[in-house]
């Protein structure tokens, strides 16, 4: 199992030329993967900084040479997908290789959606999803592509240089069977915990050895093996249970263990980053 840092987009990490310093120091300290929230304005406040979280990659891309680099989660439903993959390829281009693009639904009440006059309906979000997915891997493609579905459409356009390894984790609520299933046609899954009758009440609960099997035996049921097919578990904020919840998840099957390092003053996140992860 791999172990990756899941850093904030708001606050101090407004700036990104501290994102890349954090993801510097996370790659000295011995993570894998540094990985960015996506919002068009932060969750905390309605008038939090910002940053794009693609120009603070671009950035963390120049200032380290071996993590993995990436979203966790874009929505999709709010990009133009011909736009996100010029984008993802260009930071895949600028960093050897080393993108992996997290792609979700999209927390409706999230101000990029409710506030700008984007699409809120789920259903419509979800269908814009999977045909923003479809563009993204025709275009990653370099062949010519032509696509026509209801939300989106290309007319015979080649996308060079061609960028058809990057790696697709999908996040999505878990029991829900929607998001494993979309997540299955892509590298890997990227699960929380989801109470239809509450949403957001399971946002800081982590999903369990128990799940993990589960999702790792749909996979293989599903594929024929788990094989190339990342399990991403994890992303809260570091607890005392993880020395027993960390080894707990390796042993099921999960893949990468994130921790979310919450926005703070810049000592906090610095000392946060360099104390290294959890390990199995």
């Amino acid at each position: 199992m791999r172990y990756g840092l899941e850093l904030p987009v708001g606050g101090e990490c407004a700036d990104p030329r501290f994102l890349a310093e954090l993801a510097r120091l996370a790659e000295d300290a011995g993570f894998a993967g540094v990985f960015c929230e996506d919002y068009v304005t932060y969750w905390a406040a309605p008038d939090a900084p910002t940053a794009d979280p693609w120009v603070a990659l671009a950035a963390m891309a120049v200032a380290t040479s071996t993590v993995r680099l990436g979203t966790t989660v874009t929505a999709v439903a709010r990009r133009r997908p011909w736009k996100l993959a010029r984008e993802v390829a260009t930071l895949d281009r600028l960093s050897g290789g080393r993108v992996t693009l997290g792609a979700g639904l999209g927390d409706a009440h999230d101000a990029g959606f409710a506030r700008t006059g984007e699409e809120t309906d789920p259903a419509v979000r979800a269908a814009r999803l999977d045909e923003g997915l479809a563009v993204l891997r025709g275009l990653w493609s370099g062949e010519r592509f032509s696509y026509a579905g209801t939300h989106f459409r290309v007319d015979d356009v080649a996308f060079r240089p061609a960028a058809p390894g990057i790696p697709i984790w999908v996040g999505g609520g878990w029991p829900r069977r929607r998001p494993l299933a979309r997540a299955l046609g892509q590298d890997g899954f990227c699960p929380y915990r989801y109470d239809p009758a509450d949403p957001y009440r399971d946002l800081d609960v982590e999903v369990s050895a128990a799940d993990v099997r589960e999702i790792r035996a749909a996979v293989v049921a599903a594929r024929g093996t788990a094989d190339g097919f990342d399990i991403v578990v994890g992303g809260q904020r570091r607890r005392p249970d993880w020395a027993e919840r960390v080894p707990a998840a390796a042993a099921s099957g999960a893949t990468w263990w994130l921790e979310w390092v919450p926005p703070g003053t810049r000592a906090e996140m610095r000392a946060a980053v360099a104390r290294g992860p959890v390990r199995a």
